[in-house]
């Protein structure tokens, strides 16, 4: 397929990649050259600028917040004019459900198609094509873009046929690990403080009660204490919660632990640790138990 791919952050260049590898035509948009030159050296082609990656039959945008997707496509960048009627966009990114329904509605008066896919999974999910996409939109669509999710992912989860579906689904998915993340910081806080040793913690949970990947996942990463480098930044940690308590209010549905998780996300970010993993809640509960 003919594709074009903006947004080669962490996750993206490795999907863009996979893309490449599975045999498609992927032309590539990013604001920092350099990413680009790097795919370009694999086989992937190099946009000039965002309008031109926009002029292919289906465009992936993988950008980092609704600010950057609202940037290309209803501001200076016109992403939105420079598709052609009946292009597809596959939206990849975790964005606000009020965001992803006016992305639909702006597609369907420019006689565009637009599915909402965002992914679970960290970079090394997305490097091993090994994501799990939630896919919302005309199945038909979703059944034509299919081949590209299958080259990026090992699973995609089809909501309903409104986009924002999906993008709820992903919202309230990360609002459920974050809050994981939290639970584990306070519980190995707990234990360090009486002076038991964290990886034979870990090894305990995780063999008994908490098998789950997440566990093992952030687990590890506490119990190493290592929240450099991130593969999935605090910052972007306390925009999704926003963004899933702004869904919940508009829905009318409280989500107290979102809050509280929110209010840790945002003193580690005060404080100075915005760039490190999200996983680093855990560090603000050492710290507030004195460790």
């Amino acid at each position: 397929m003919d594709v074009g791919f903006i947004g080669l952050g962490n996750m993206g260049q490795a999907m863009a990649r996979n893309l490449v590898k599975a045999g498609h035509s992927v032309t590539v948009y990013n604001r920092t050259r350099s990413k680009m030159e790097a795919l370009a050296s694999e086989g992937a082609k190099i946009a000039e600028s965002l309008t031109d990656a926009c002029h292919r039959p289906v465009l992936i945008t993988m950008l980092a917040d609704d600010q950057a997707v609202e940037a290309a496509f209803f501001e200076h960048a016109h992403g939105l004019s420079a598709l052609a009627q009946g292009a597809v966009h596959i939206s990849m990114s975790t964005i606000s459900v009020a965001l992803s329904d006016r992305l639909a509605e702006a597609h369907r008066n420019a006689g565009q198609l637009y599915i909402a896919a965002p992914v679970f999974g960290r970079p090394e999910a997305a490097a091993a094509a090994k994501l799990f996409i939630v896919a919302a939109g005309a199945e038909q669509t979703i059944a034509h873009c299919q081949p590209l999710f299958d080259a990026m992912g090992q699973r995609t989860f089809v909501v309903d046929d409104k986009p924002s579906s999906a993008n709820l689904v992903k919202l309230s998915g990360n609002f459920l690990l974050a809050a994981t993340i939290e639970c584990l910081g306070e519980a190995f806080a707990l234990v360090r403080k009486a002076g038991i040793e964290p990886h034979a913690y870990l090894e305990i949970l995780t063999s008994t009660l908490f098998s789950a990947p997440a566990y093992k996942t952030y687990g590890t990463i506490i119990a190493n204490q290592q929240y450099e480098p991130a593969g999935f930044k605090m910052s972007l940690g306390l925009k999704d919660i926003r963004l899933a308590l702004a869904a919940a209010d508009a829905l009318a549905t409280p989500m107290p632990v979102a809050s509280l998780v929110h209010d840790h996300f945002l003193a580690g970010v005060a404080q100075g640790s915005g760039d490190s993993d999200w996983s680093g809640l855990a560090r603000l509960a050492a710290t507030n138990a004195g460790l």
